[in-house]
């Protein structure tokens, strides 16, 4: 699809994990219409194990019931999703979450269901079977419900053509397929192959790749055929994890552009885990405050995508604020050529500067404190090749200010600032 700019949106894994049904994404995608969309959030997407009737939570169900139809291809799960019924798939959904003025996406795995290959039903378009292109030594290590695809198998591609031909005709705009990033050497012709039936499909779609860590070396092939792809594995909401991000995000920033975006995951926000919670409103993420806005911080100047993973109904005014903060929303759209400048210890505390470009015209920079005491320190401004006086915008307090070329700042612990220098 070759989207300009990192999709933001929200994704029901982090809440719901294989239980997300109509009425949740409904829920969901009211809520972004009516106090996020304006902000730029867009995207509304239905996690794993849709075609699950028995899905629940993040258990999944091993070599369970899936709902399929008569070519191999999975469909929702009419339990979970009524409007599904009749044959219409995610299409009613698709068509609600449009008229609202947002975008409807899907995950998937990687193959082909592997109910399809002990029924051995038809693939769509060949006179191939289910069975005649599963490659039956590759399945999934942490989720067994498909077999990979052989490539070279006569069929394979119709298999592939088929599915993509279905997203499109429901109206899908993100597809975000699991189990084919991390072990790229290994799964690599499948990849190419699903990046060739998904960009033939006549609709344009988010191509996203999951579970991370990507392949670094790997970093051209990612950008050539897909929107975004995984940097890490599951994102949680532990300083250790938001820690080693910053490592990941400095290796990563130079192949971040238009088109193509490296993805450090969910944000976990707000209420998680909401149907492990007896009340039914979810855990609140164990981040503080101050380590939310070093996370909000890092992933909008290194443009990451923004997916949302709390349950957007439960949030506070914190986390709104987080959301609609429309000068980190700007930095998260305007950044270019980001990068870390150092990394090193102040007064025996760990920091990290950040800078990048504008596109507006002006210089960001996005200070972080990564260590277990409040720190002082004054920041000079050469340090990322911005020389003499400037107009100076604090992103996150909105505040306005002259700078002499030097910031005097002061950060919590595992806290960071942002500035926008003219």
């Amino acid at each position: 699809m070759n989207v300009k700019t990192a999709p933001m949106g929200w994704n029901s894994w982090d809440c719901y994990g294989a239980a997300a049904n109509e009425e949740i994404v409904k829920k969901s995608a009211d809520f972004m219409a009516k106090y996020l969309k304006p902000f730029g959030w867009e995207y509304i997407c239905v996690d794993i194990q849709w075609s699950a009737p028995n899905g629940a939570s993040r258990s999944y169900e091993p070599f369970g019931y899936f709902c399929m139809d008569e070519y191999s291809r999975l469909i929702p799960a009419e339990n979970k999703f009524p409007s599904a019924a009749n044959g219409k798939g995610f299409g009613p959904l698709a068509d609600y979450i449009h008229s609202l003025g947002l975008k409807f996406g899907i995950h998937i795995m990687r193959g082909i269901p592997r109910n399809a290959v002990a029924q051995n039903l038809k693939i769509k378009g060949t006179n191939k079977t289910a069975r005649d292109v599963a490659r039956f030594n590759s399945i999934c290590q942490w989720n067994p419900d498909m077999y990979g695809i052989d490539p070279k198998a006569e069929g394979a591609r119709e298999y592939y053509d088929s599915i993509f031909e279905l997203y499109a005709s429901w109206g899908v705009d993100y597809i975000k397929i699991d189990d084919i990033c991390r072990e790229l050497p290994h799964e690599k012709d499948e990849l190419l192959m699903v990046s060739e039936a998904i960009h033939s499909c006549g609709r344009d779609m988010v191509f996203s790749l999951s579970p991370g860590p990507a392949v670094l070396d790997e970093a051209e092939t990612y950008k050539q055929i897909c929107d975004m792809w995984r940097i890490t594995d599951d994102f949680w909401d532990q300083w250790p994890l938001l820690y080693a991000m910053f490592e990941r995000c400095e290796k990563w920033s130079i192949h971040t552009g238009a088109g193509h975006w490296p993805d450090a995951d969910m944000l976990p926000i707000g209420p998680i885990d909401v149907l492990e919670d007896p009340d039914g409103r979810g855990r609140w993420t164990n981040f503080t405050q101050d380590e939310l806005i070093t996370m909000m911080t890092l992933w909008c100047i290194f443009r990451s995508p923004l997916l949302i993973g709390g349950e957007m109904n439960g949030f506070d005014d914190f986390t709104m604020g987080l959301l609609t903060n429309q000068n980190i929303i700007d930095l998260h759209t305007d950044a270019r050529h980001a990068h870390q400048v150092w990394r090193r210890e102040i007064n025996g505390v760990e920091h990290v500067l950040w800078t990048a470009v504008c596109a507006k015209g002006g210089q960001y920079f996005a200070i972080f404190n990564l260590g277990e005491e409040n720190s002082s320190i004054t920041l000079d401004l050469a340090d990322g090749e911005f020389c003499g006086e400037g107009n100076c915008l604090d992103l996150w307090s909105g505040k306005s200010f002259v700078t002499d070329g030097k910031l005097c700042i002061e950060l919590p612990s595992h806290g960071a600032k942002a500035f926008l220098v003219k």
